[in-house]
């Protein structure tokens, strides 16, 4: 998988996961730092492993 290919789908989960956008630091407490529920974070990781499967079987 090529890295502007990885990038989005991190994009992706970030934002409709854990609700963070960028995910580029931006050199300030307020922005880089986030309070994320737990059903969250677990939502995310099942998102990634998801995607990663599926990465697997277009192989």
């Amino acid at each position: 998988m090529k890295a502007q290919a990885l990038n989005q789908i991190l994009e992706t989960i970030a934002k409709q996961h854990l609700f963070v956008e960028p995910l580029e630091p931006r050199h300030s407490d307020r922005l880089d730092f986030h309070d994320v529920s737990v059903w969250g974070i677990k939502a995310a990781l099942e998102a990634a492993y998801l995607a990663g499967q599926q990465s697997q079987q277009t192989k």
